[in-house]
């Protein structure tokens, strides 16, 4: 009996069985696009850091004899211990070591330390190849936490899919509970009313199931081939292409997800169905009611008494619209979210760096374990056809005392170098959004008596560069001192953006006395060096480092670095090339001039290459695939509120066909019914908009602010066409779902409608 009535009704009802089938479609495709993607990003970045960092799971540097290497390996969970003879070197022995089991990897590296007398700072982990175990140190203040986040927006997400489906089978279900009151009324057990259910939600889900799964995975592989072709586009595309992966673990986490969520989903309306007494299901007709008469005076005022009607049935249907409208607005609150942050980041991004830089590099040379004195090839350099400027230098770190004398009356007038916001570090480019270091001078400058000792970043240039910067700032060029950049940011008057500097010393010294930067049991090693000041400026060398966070650096010729290096020290291990192309709007050409090049300097050193061009165009790509993925993903948080909006509709002919020949009895006309549909599915489309542009409109306004721009200059990169195209979009699937469902009900005579229609 119970099969063959579920089996009727199923086969008479295809309307309500296809948003079933469709719910669980969509719950099954979500589940699976999204394990798979997870699997293959997992995969592909796990590869990466293997290729790039090695397998390890711990290291120890240090002087390792066999015995010690001997004693490692017999530590029960090594599972071996190999010298890394590429790393070895001066600084000692370096031992790879694998662990059986990786989750005690940062409790037993102590161990093996202290069993061999070392040091805590001679042991160091393969952090990011751990972190994708979800191995994380303990005593790390910010661990990598980015997979354990991705898998918790899995979780999220797969959980909230119930609601969908959910809300499939209640409205299903809702229309059936005159049917199962009569059959409560003859025997029938909530038992066999739930198994009844639930038969039906098994034999109608599984078809979607399997085919949710294949598309899932096609889904996924096109998303990996689209990012594919983006990467394709980049020089060093190689090593960004993605592979495709899939394991046997991903179909059945797939298939138990959607099979647990598609029975759940069923499970929750049948215990709520099957509890009905027989008497409350025969008198519940399966019509929506409000439970307390409420005016809906807007749209009354608006649409006049279609425009109540329809307020009245959109808060009786209130319940089970709330995923579609969850939905909606979460996926255009995302969207206009996520484009009005690329948008803005774009902005700022070629404010800050690649029109900041247009003018200034075009391709950067980084010399591996290079000494500037010892890069022998900047003239030949020069000779290279299409270059127009090329500068060698090297950065270096120093330190000087600064007597309160000789502090500027402006910087004094602020209240010292204590009261303003320390230098940062020297590594440009700087990161070109964030604000400064703050409370750094005790780290940057130093309080002693009767002064201060601060840093003095140093960078070297080639003689003839330095020459040239000579005679850019009108001084007479002289190769035996070096040129201080006299200014500090004072950050209590301006922002990050726009930066008010104040002299930081006074401009009277002939000299000045560098200290090397590392001292030594309270001692400078190598002393000091006593350098001729030839001049003090606000003009920087056109170089790629940015100074907006420095104070006193040194300018200096290579010929004076190599008679003081002894004394200072501080240099850094690299040194850098800067080049400016003649021709610097063309990528093919500076691609060519870039590989001209590293022909010329990659058979004597170790080099890595930079393309300012390229930078940009590698950095378009990468936005456009953030924006492809994401975007991805608020378009199917939208299908899930618009795939509720359907199966809400599919369902009008058993929900809603009294209630409008009620209307139609008492005189509505076919076209006031149209009238309430199209004011209906206005105030479920719009509805998501009104709530999110307000909230869109203040995170533009909040971000604009904290980056310290202008709204004037967001406006016009502003995303309107995308927002607008998406709120059209969810509009236009809205409204071919009343449509659909409208159209049903219109079909309909009066009779029909009002027919007992218990055993359809």
């Amino acid at each position: 009996m119970w099969k063959d009535y579920s089996s009727g009704f199923i086969k008479n009802n295809k309307a309500s069985s296809l948003s079933i089938m469709a719910a669980a479609l969509i719950v099954t495709l979500f589940l699976s696009f999204l394990c798979t993607l997870f699997y293959n990003f997992w995969m592909d970045e796990t590869a990466r850091i293997i290729l790039e960092d090695g397998d390890w799971d711990g290291r120890i540097t240090g002087e390792i004899s066999e015995l010690q290497l001997s004693t490692i390996k017999s530590f029960a969970n090594v599972e071996k211990a190999v010298i890394n003879n590429a790393l070895s070197g001066a600084k000692g022995t370096v031992v790879d070591i694998y662990f059986y089991n990786r989750k005690v990897v940062y409790q037993d590296m102590p161990l093996i330390a202290e069993r061999l007398g070392l040091e805590e700072n001679e042991v160091s982990y393969n952090t990011l190849l751990l972190s994708q175990y979800l191995i994380h140190d303990p005593n790390a203040k910010q661990p990598p936490m980015l997979l354990s986040l991705y898998l918790v927006v899995l979780v999220l997400v797969s959980f909230s899919l119930i609601l969908i489906i959910c809300n499939s089978f209640a409205v299903s279900m809702n229309a059936r509970i005159h049917q199962f009151g009569i059959f409560s009324s003859i025997g029938a057990t909530p038992g066999q009313i739930r198994f009844c259910l639930m038969q039906e939600a098994a034999v109608l889900s599984l078809v979607p199931i399997l085919a949710g799964w294949l598309l899932g995975i096609a889904l996924s592989f096109g998303v990996i081939k689209a990012t594919n072709l983006l990467a394709s586009q980049l020089p060093q595309r190689d090593n960004m292409l993605l592979q495709f992966y899939y394991h046997p673990a991903i179909f059945a986490v797939t298939i138990l997800a959607s099979l647990f969520t598609v029975l759940f989903s069923a499970w929750l309306p049948a215990i709520k169905l099957s509890r009905m007494t027989p008497l409350e299901a025969i008198r519940n007709g399966g019509r929506l009611q409000l439970k307390k008469k409420k005016k809906s005076r807007l749209l009354a005022l608006l649409f006049g008494m279609e425009g109540e009607l329809a307020g009245n049935a959109l808060k009786a249907q209130k319940k089970a619209l709330r995923t579609s409208t969850l939905s909606l607005t979460l996926s255009f609150f995302g969207f206009s979210i996520m484009m009005s942050f690329f948008s803005l980041s774009t902005l700022s991004t070629q404010y800050t760096y690649f029109e900041k830089y247009q003018n200034v590099w075009d391709i950067m040379v980084t010399l591996k374990d290079t000494k500037i004195e010892d890069f022998r090839l900047t003239e030949k350099l020069r000779e290279i056809r299409g270059i127009q400027d090329c500068v060698v230098y090297q950065k270096a770190m120093a330190k000087v005392r600064i007597p309160d004398s000789w502090q500027s009356d402006e910087l004094a007038a602020l209240g010292g170098p204590a009261a303003l916001d320390g230098p940062a570090a020297m590594d440009g480019p700087a990161a070109p959004d964030g604000p400064a270091a703050s409370g750094a001078p005790d780290s940057d400058a130093a309080k002693e008596d009767g002064g201060w000792l601060a840093e003095a970043p140093i960078v070297i240039l080639d003689d003839d560069s330095f020459t040239a910067y000579c005679e850019e700032i009108g001084i007479t060029p002289r190769l035996d001192g070096t040129i201080i950049l006299n200014q500090i940011w004072d950050s209590l008057h301006s922002n990050f953006r726009h930066r008010i500097y104040v002299p930081y010393v006074k401009e009277e010294q002939a000299a000045v006395a560098l200290l090397n930067a590392q001292p030594v049991g309270g001692q400078t090693e190598g002393g000091q060096a006593e350098i001729p000041v030839l001049a003090y400026t606000q003009t920087v060398p056109v170089l790629k480092e940015e100074y907006d966070d420095y104070a006193l650096v040194q300018f200096m010729p290579l010929s004076l670095w190599e008679k003081t290096a002894g004394q200072l020290g501080g240099a850094e291990e690299d040194s850098y090339v800067r080049i400016l192309s003649e021709n610097r709007t063309d990528p093919a050409g500076m691609t060519a001039l870039e590989q001209e090049v590293s022909r010329l300097i990659s058979p004597d050193y170790d080099i890595v290459s930079e393309n300012r061009i390229q930078d940009k165009i590698t950095n378009d790509l990468m936005i456009q695939g953030y924006q492809l993925i994401l975007g991805g993903l608020c378009v199917m948080l939208a299908l899930i509120g618009i795939a509720n909006i359907f199966s809400y509709t599919l369902g009008f002919l058993h929900q809603r066909k009294r209630e409008f020949a009620q209307y139609m009895s008492i005189g509505l006309t076919p076209g006031g019914i149209r009238k309430m549909f199209c004011i209906e599915a206005m105030v479920i489309a719009l509805r998501p908009l009104l709530i999110t542009l307000p909230l869109t409109a203040a995170f533009i306004i909040f971000a604009v602010r904290a980056s310290y721009l202008n709204l004037s200059e967001f406006l016009p990169v502003a995303p309107v066409a995308p927002i607008a195209v998406f709120s059209l979009a969810i509009l236009v699937f809205v409204a071919l779902a009343y449509y659909i469902g409208g159209k049903k009900i219109l079909r309909c005579t009066m009779a029909e409608a009002l027919r007992d229609d218990t055993l359809a």
